[in-house]
């Protein structure tokens, strides 16, 4: 199994809403940070998606909800956002302990530094400006839990084993030979790829800049995973909202009847006049 360090984290930071995207795992969220908004997920086709707006800054917020430590390796636009690699399962990622939440605001520069993450025109996203725009407008997190120590088994001396324990032991030994008693290890199916939107959007996709620097302060820690592949994968996929609308992920709200009335047989309100001269 591959081992690699990763990034510890220290601190939970601003609460969440329930606009977030549950897991058994972990619970993802968006956040504006201009505003303060947790950007509500619209679930359509079996995909959560997020309107974001051209210019705001943004945070993915994770909590874990194990009662252990938990790696979540992320992605947006199909890069990792520790190293800037094409995104795969078995790079490098942030350590929540138990219970933690964290909000990831940026491409991490340094163990210090980010360059935050922003909403922008996809020509001027990260990705595309290094040559990758084929996932532009998703942001991913491979979760792993973490592989336990095993307990040491020492065996008894032949004096603690009375006759009894003796033969329950012989028991245990024929039936664990038997084909009914074998057990394994079922690993997950691997995700499929993301698939492209088939209604296509009005203006170009919103994507994510290298924006300015900030503080963010990371160290390094140890991380061994229970398997291979993710315990478990969550991907929120994000537009503008002209092209949400668009694309007929959130329904446009109707605008009331123009000129309406509700008390039409209501005398007009008077004022006091103004004073002649």
């Amino acid at each position: 199994m591959k081992r690699l360090f990763h990034f510890a984290i220290f601190a939970a930071l601003t609460s969440i809403c329930e606009a977030q995207v549950q897991g058994g795992i972990a619970e993802v969220a968006i956040i504006d940070r201009d505003s303060g908004a947790v950007l509500s997920p619209h679930f359509y086709h079996g995909e959560y998606w997020v309107a974001g707006t051209p210019g705001a800054r943004y945070a993915i917020e994770i909590r874990n909800r194990l009662g252990e430590r938990m790696l979540a390796v992320t992605s947006v636009d199909g890069v990792n956002v520790v190293s800037g690699a094409t995104a795969a399962w078995d790079q490098t990622g942030y350590v929540f302990g138990p219970g933690d939440r964290y909000q990831i605001t940026g491409w991490r520069k340094t163990d210090a530094e980010v360059a935050a993450f922003t909403f922008t025109a996809s020509p001027n996203s990260y990705a595309e400006r290094t040559g990758r725009p084929a996932n532009v407008g998703v942001i991913g997190v491979a979760l792993f839990r973490e592989r336990q120590p095993q307990p040491v088994y020492v065996p008894p001396t032949i004096g603690q084993l009375s006759g009894r324990a003796q033969e329950s032991r012989a028991r245990d030994s024929n039936s664990a030979a038997s084909p009914e008693a074998k057990s394994s290890l079922a690993m997950p199916a691997p995700m499929p790829p993301p698939m492209a939107s088939s209604i296509p959007a009005p203006a170009p996709k919103l994507g994510t800049g290298h924006g300015e620097r900030e503080y963010s302060y990371v160290n390094h820690t140890e991380f061994q995973r229970m398997q291979a592949q993710p315990n478990e994968v969550i991907r929120i996929r994000y537009d503008s909202l002209d092209n949400l609308f668009a694309m007929g992920i959130i329904k446009r709200p109707r605008p009331a009847a123009p000129g309406a009335n509700p008390f039409p047989a209501s005398p007009v309100q008077q004022y006091v006049p103004d004073p002649q001269g």
